[in-house]
């Protein structure tokens, strides 16, 4: 954990009432906003809370698909916790999606994403991670947009699972949602991503201080 952190639930004390999204607001438990490391160099980035982190708060908790994704990050060394916990010891990792309110029957519309654009920005200003892990094809379209100089089409979850893109400022590493990843897709994430860890990847940009 970063010297500095006193929380891993919303470290930077985002807005716990946004009221942005009328729509989300009606059918929402609660505000989830990003959890871990704020020192980490590692951001993973979802498309919105799944059901389990509605109720608990955190991003990739308290259910089935939460826990594969915490199985890999454990088999990585960045949880310290049971892929079942609803508050994961995470370290050198951060966590969030791109929409902080889930919708019980329907995805985010885009003009959702684009309203919680900020807060996603602002975790990742703040931490300025080395590498950006989108989980999933509609985080992978949203921060090619945002991070890369390719056209966001030109991307594929399933095809760039498990490489390595060069962004702006940061390198990207897609994952397939981890609920629909192969064992052998599983394996290739968790290869690629220590041979990644285990390389001069710091090299890839300069650190700002925090």
């Amino acid at each position: 954990m970063d010297a500095h952190q006193q929380d891993t639930s919303n470290p930077f004390g985002m807005d716990e009432d946004c009221e942005n999204c009328p729509a989300l607001c009606e059918s929402r438990t609660q505000v989830v906003h990003g959890y871990g490391d704020v020192g980490a160099d590692f951001v993973f980035v979802g498309e919105r809370p799944g059901p389990g982190a509605d109720e608990t708060g955190v991003p990739f908790t308290g259910d089935p698909g939460s826990e594969d994704f915490l199985a890999i990050l454990r088999r990585l060394a960045l949880c310290a916790s049971p892929a079942d916990s609803v508050e994961p010891e995470l370290e050198n990792a951060f966590v969030t999606c791109l929409t902080r309110c889930r919708h019980p029957e329907r995805p985010p519309t885009d003009e959702e994403v684009v309203t919680c654009e900020p807060y996603l920005n602002a975790e990742i200003r703040m931490i300025n991670p080395e590498i950006i892990v989108p989980v999933g094809a509609r985080a992978l379209d949203e921060i090619a947009v945002e991070y890369t100089t390719t056209p966001a089409a030109e991307f594929d979850a399933v095809d760039d699972h498990a490489t390595t893109i060069r962004g702006r400022g940061f390198e990207l590493v897609p994952m397939i949602d981890p609920g629909e990843q192969t064992e052998e897709q599983t394996q290739a994430f968790v290869e690629h991503f220590s041979e990644l860890m285990a390389s001069d990847y710091r090299q890839t940009k300069g650190r700002r201080s925090r």
